[in-house]
């Protein structure tokens, strides 16, 4: 779904304009539309039919109380990836139940919240953790409910800093050491095996990779029944891309179809749960910026914002391009080419480059950068003493802030001046 569309020249998140919300909770903002949000997940839900899958949100994509809650509402489990992620779980009503906890590096403090909240499963990535999470159990007197994260050495073909299945990533465990990691896993009275867990990567435009290591893991599946361990949860992981731009992305019925017929060709009854994030928030979420002034150069225009890198690291980081509209349709301007940039003190400070934009420093200066509602509220910062920006969430005709604004009182809150530091 995308809910963000003109009517009359006047760009709508779902029944309002966010000239109103711009109005309303200044500028710069993050607005998400709760009917995306749950389309996108129903789509998920329900593309599998009657087989037996589980959807468990990824935090990570969008961890904010609210979004956290709807997912809960609408039945999705979670993956989270630290201790803050599981306490926003539970805060949100989200059930320890149905959470899985990945990462490479889980501290002692992470993994005995996780035990002692009841999660589902932690994936286990090294041998190191095994012997953590055994000793913890141990320490707890619990039985610690254990995956294996395979790393199928498969390359997603999507960005470096966000491919994570090919054997030289620091994820997962390759397949010559997870078999031992299930043997000592099964013959350890302090854990309990759940399954076998996956995850390749983030934006990935092609099922075909997906599909590629669902082979292996169910190949492997079979090594480990041989050996006398059964494997009765699948867990792919997500990764699902969207279209930024001209991306060739499948759809979600594609992709829920093309995991159904491998696992209907090998007869596979298992499991399954995957792991969307990106998939679900990312169209669901803009990012309102104002014109604070039009720059002209011999070399370039600019059009500077008051969002800034701070705000929406992904342009940068990843040289993601994020569609960006004016709020107000102006075919009566000249269209020209700018960069998009903020006020931030550094060169990478843009949010894109080379747009063909109509706009003017008018009444109408509200710029969107769409699909944001992934990865851009949750990697913000507070760089040149930025305040992070408020969310919202519109439903229908009407919005709700779902994180106020914060103020530079909050942002040197924690901070202190010792009087003997500064006395010479």
């Amino acid at each position: 779904m995308t809910p963000f569309r003109y009517r009359d020249n006047l760009l709508f998140a779902d029944d309002v304009p966010v000239d109103a919300i711009a109005y309303a909770v200044g500028t710069p903002c993050y607005v998400y539309s709760r009917t995306a949000l749950e389309e996108n997940y129903m789509a998920i839900k329900n593309g599998f039919g009657d087989r037996n899958a589980s959807v468990f949100y990824s935090v990570k994509a969008n961890s904010n109380l609210a979004v956290i809650a709807l997912m809960a509402k609408l039945g999705s489990g979670f993956d989270i990836v630290s201790g803050g992620e599981l306490l926003r779980v539970l805060r949100a009503g989200g059930n320890p139940n149905k959470t899985i906890f990945s990462g490479v590096g889980k501290s002692e403090d992470e993994i005995r919240f996780a035990l002692q909240s009841g999660i589902f499963s932690l994936n286990l990535e090294s041998e190191a953790e095994l012997d953590r999470i055994c000793t913890i159990a141990r320490e707890l007197e619990i039985t610690a409910p254990v995956s294996v994260r395979v790393n199928p050495d498969i390359d997603a073909k999507t960005h470096p800093h966000i491919s994570t299945g090919m054997r030289e990533a620091k994820f997962g465990v390759p397949l010559d050491q997870a078999k031992k990691l299930y043997a000592r896993a099964q013959s350890a009275e302090c854990l309990r095996i759940v399954g076998i867990a996956m995850h390749i990567g983030s934006q990935i435009t092609a099922i075909s990779p997906i599909i590629d290591a669902l082979e292996i893991l169910l190949d492997f599946t079979d090594e480990l029944k041989d050996a006398g361990i059964v494997i009765d949860h699948l867990d792919l992981g997500g990764g699902l891309g969207v279209r930024y731009r001209a991306e060739n992305v499948p759809t979600v019925q594609q992709y829920c179809d093309a995991i159904t017929e491998a696992l209907e060709r090998r007869n596979c009854k298992i499991n399954l749960s995957v792991e969307p994030g990106r998939s679900i928030a990312a169209p669901a979420g803009i990012l309102l910026c104002r014109i604070e002034l039009i720059k002209h150069t011999d070399e370039k225009n600019f059009a500077v914002v008051d969002g800034a890198m701070n705000d929406l690291i992904r342009p940068v980081l990843y040289n993601a391009w994020m569609d960006i509209i004016p709020s107000v349709r102006n075919d009566h301007l000249p269209e020209s080419v700018y960069d998009v940039v903020g006020p931030i003190c550094e060169s990478g400070d843009y949010l894109g480059k080379d747009r063909k934009l109509k706009i003017d420093t008018g009444a109408s200066n509200l710029l969107a950068v769409c699909g944001a509602g992934a990865y851009g509220a949750v990697m913000s910062s507070n760089y040149n003493s930025r305040p992070k920006p408020p969310e919202v969430m519109v439903f229908g005709d009407h919005f709700k802030i779902i994180r106020e604004r914060e103020s530079i009182d909050d942002l040197i809150a924690l901070e202190s001046i010792p009087q003997d530091l500064i006395q010479f």
